[in-house]
Formats: structure tokens, sequence, C-alpha cells
């Protein structure tokens, strides 16, 4: 072979190890790009699927809404549609907001909630550590929180006309409930109106059992009678 057909060879040889390199870094891009372009894809599905999780975690749809009407006193015991009620005719006094230990008067509470007051009430078989947990939330302004017998789920959280069945206290539901109802200037009647003040009362319903039917009036047995004509 000549020396020109040797450098012919070599050039050959050349041109194909640059073609086959240059087929390797091509191969190695494509790779690359498919690897980071799934990684993307894994993490975009990730973060979807933790924020659908949380949502559907955290939604308020099943929440009960009611329509009652505001401002309607009455001083004896009253019959409420829901357990416990949610809105409707309450006393004139209202409970202090804070954590009871004990079964509060519905009437005094009904009128808290239309101050703006969340009342959590909870099965008074709960466990303690849920209790706790509860009373860890309703740490905070416009927070009531008390035992109620004959609850329809373990823990209760109502706002005036709104109201959220739950079935334990780490329900993270509770926490969005609290966040978008307590004192809301959207859903508070009387919004801006004090949830302790003189009006109020930190007496449970055994303290101060509310009666079922208004004092009759007794006529005056010591008055002078009126002489007659």
């Amino acid at each position: 072979m000549s020396s020109k057909e040797k450098s012919q060879a070599r050039r050959e040889h050349l041109a194909r190890m640059r073609a086959e390199q240059k087929r390797k870094e091509r191969r190695t891009a494509m790779l690359m790009w498919g690897a980071g372009g799934l990684v993307i894809i894994v993490l975009v599905g990730a973060v979807a699927f933790y924020l659908i999780r949380e949502r559907s975690l955290t939604s308020l749809s099943e929440v009960a809404t009611a329509s009652y009407p505001a401002s309607q006193h009455k001083e004896t015991k009253i019959s409420y549609k829901e357990t416990p009620p949610m809105g409707g005719e309450h006393n004139s006094i209202w409970q202090r907001c804070g954590v009871y230990d004990e079964p509060i008067n519905s009437e005094h509470a009904v009128h808290s909630m239309e101050h703006g007051a969340v009342w959590i009430t909870y099965r008074p078989d709960l466990a303690k550590a849920q209790v706790d947990k509860l009373k860890q939330l309703a740490a905070e302004e416009y927070m009531l929180l008390s035992p109620y017998p004959g609850l329809p789920s373990p823990v209760v959280a109502s706002s005036w006309n709104n109201q959220l069945k739950l079935p334990n206290a780490e329900d993270p539901k509770l926490q969005r409930f609290i966040s978008k109802y307590r004192n809301s200037a959207t859903t508070t009647p009387e919004f801006g109106a004090s949830c302790e003040g003189p009006n109020s009362t930190d007496k449970t319903a055994a303290q101060e059992p509310i009666p079922t039917t208004a004092p009759k009036s007794t006529p005056d047995t010591m008055a002078t009678p009126t002489p007659s004509s």
C-alpha cells in the first residue's frame, strides 16, 4: 500500500472514530435528557398528588349549613333541631369563651356563636389525649370547648349556621373549619361583639340550669286592696 493510500485510510479511520464518538455523545445526551425529564415528571406528579391529597383531607365539603336568623332571645329551655345546635333562638346571656370540662347550656353557647365563636363539642368518653388536643385548639379567642352527651360523632365543630362532624381531634378539617369560621366577618351575625363581658356567664349547665318555663308572676298579698265605690 502506498503512502498516499495509507494516509487516506488513516483519514477514513479517524472520520469513523469521530462519527462513532458523536453518536455516543448524542446517545448519552438523550439518555440524560430522558432521565431528567422522567425525574421532572415524577416530581410534578408527586407534588400534584400531595396537593390533591391535602385538598381532600382538608376539604370542607361535608360542612352542614342552615339559615337561622339572628337576635332571637328566649329565656327558657329551647328544643334545638341539631345536636348540638348551630343557630336559632338563644338566651340573652352568652357563654364566656373558654374550655369547660362539663356540659354547658346550649342556649348560652348559641349566643356565643352569634358573636363569632366556634363551639367544639366532644363525647364525654373521648380519650384524654384527644381532649388535650382539642384544648390546645381551643386556647384562642372566640373558642368554646365542652363535652356534650349524645353527639352523633366523636367531635363536632359548630359556628353560626355551619357544622362539621369529625371522627377524631386530629382530623385536619377541624383546623380548617376554625380558620374559616372563627370570628368571620362574612358568617358572624354580630361580628365584633365580645365573647366575654358582664353579660356573659362561665357557669356550666349543672351550675346554672335554664328553666323549662318562664316564672309566673305572683300576686302581692300584702298590697292594700282598693276600696270599692
